[in-house]
């Protein structure tokens, strides 16, 4: 059964929705829920609560789900995710592969021309995700 996502009304109800995705692994519903969410708040929403798993899970279901449809606001997530607390931790905790996975994303954001994001404005954000 598919889990509903529409745009969560706090930081605590926001954990509990990524918990529970990621919890299975459900990469096409963390999209729903990107897609629901204003990247602007994710800061907000995100709290202190940013781990590893999260982070990729996001970087993820940008990846496979949205970066393909609406690359801008695949970057606008990237962005925002960028200014959580705990990011920098996070991002220095991510093994070889993971990076990779960032890599790859950012690789599709730069094939995908968007009037949301420059090629200056992508390199700039590769430099914040150590790139």
């Amino acid at each position: 059964r598919k889990l509903r996502v529409s745009e969560p009304p706090n930081a605590y109800d926001f954990g509990q929705i990524i918990n529970a995705l990621n919890a299975n692994k459900d990469k096409a519903a963390c999209a729903d829920l990107l897609t629901a969410t204003d990247p602007k708040t994710l800061p907000v929403l995100l709290s202190n609560k940013l781990e590893g798993e999260i982070l990729l899970i996001f970087i993820q279901s940008l990846e496979h789900y949205i970066a393909g449809k609406d690359p801008g606001l695949a970057y606008q997530h990237l962005f925002y995710l960028s200014k959580a607390e705990r990011f920098k931790v996070v991002l220095a905790l991510l093994s070889k592969n993971e990076k990779e996975e960032v890599q790859h994303l950012f690789d599709l954001l730069t094939e995908s021309l968007s009037d949301q994001y420059s090629l200056e404005d992508l390199g700039s954000l590769k430099e914040v995700y150590e790139l």
